[in-house]
């Protein structure tokens, strides 16, 4: 990646994300933009790699304007950076914005574990014990990338049991950078242990009935992530971009 010159940037429109709509066909750019961003977000992608757009058309079998178009949108989210006549990276994680992110989803997922709590059916309380059991095969089995999507199986069924399935979509939207720096925080020892004793203070009082217990659960476990960032950029400090932020610390401060 080039050095700190500025990228090109594009102002994404704020908007709360709608449920897809069934029987439209996505466009080559919309598949192409939400699979890179899957690479992205899993780090199958790193932050400082290289995006060939002229690659990326001749995987896919398109021309490179379904691909710059996607690439645009990506850089939209912040998930891509365009140096003119230097090239196209994937971005490096902002630190500096991860407090902030984080503090956002710990507010929409405190009012969907507390809902949960209040309206809950059979129903959702299974699906509840369906995510877990999978999430506890997964860190028995140390899969990082089931136990990564059973976590957000969970987090998606709270938001179901609460009745307002559209606060995950809008956390979807804008958790993308915290999801980059959580893959990171996989390896920890003991990480998949403490995740699962988390969630299941969520479902227990969420199964009890207790909405403030089980808001001041889910605050709990997304505040881990708080605590970890320092750690996690000193341990891995070529994938985060510090610039703006505080020094960072070294791997010796993680929690």
């Amino acid at each position: 990646m080039p050095g700190r010159s500025t990228p090109t940037m594009r102002k994404a429109p704020n908007r709360i994300p709608s449920a897809p709509r069934p029987g439209r066909a996505p466009s080559a750019a919309t598949v192409i933009r939400q699979e890179l961003r899957a690479e992205i977000a899993a780090l199958a992608l790193l932050p400082g790699q290289p995006i060939n757009e002229k690659e990326i058309a001749a995987r896919y079998g398109v021309s490179r304007t379904p691909v710059h178009e996607a690439v645009l949108r990506l850089a939209d989210e912040g998930l891509v950076e365009i140096f003119p006549q230097a090239g196209t990276y994937v971005a490096r994680i902002p630190y500096r914005d991860l407090p902030e992110v984080i503090v956002i989803r710990r507010a929409l997922e405190e009012a969907s574990a507390r809902l949960a709590a209040e309206n809950a059916a059979a129903a959702d309380l299974a699906a509840l014990d369906r995510s877990m059991a999978a999430l506890g095969e997964a860190a028995r089995t140390q899969d990082r990338a089931a136990f990564h999507q059973h976590d957000e199986d969970f987090h998606a069924a709270v938001a179901a049991a609460a009745g307002y399935p559209g606060l995950w979509r809008l956390t979807q939207q804008v958790k993308i950078q915290v999801d980059r720096f959580r893959r990171l925080t996989l390896p920890q020892p003991g990480r998949f242990a403490r995740v699962l004793d988390e969630h299941a203070a969520v479902l227990d009082a969420i199964r009890g009935r207790d909405a403030s217990r089980a808001g001041a659960a889910m605050s709990a476990h997304l505040d881990g992530l708080l605590a970890d960032l320092g750690g996690i950029a000193g341990l891995n400090p070529d994938y985060f971009d510090m610039s703006g932020s505080a020094p960072r610390p070294g791997p010796a401060e993680a929690s």
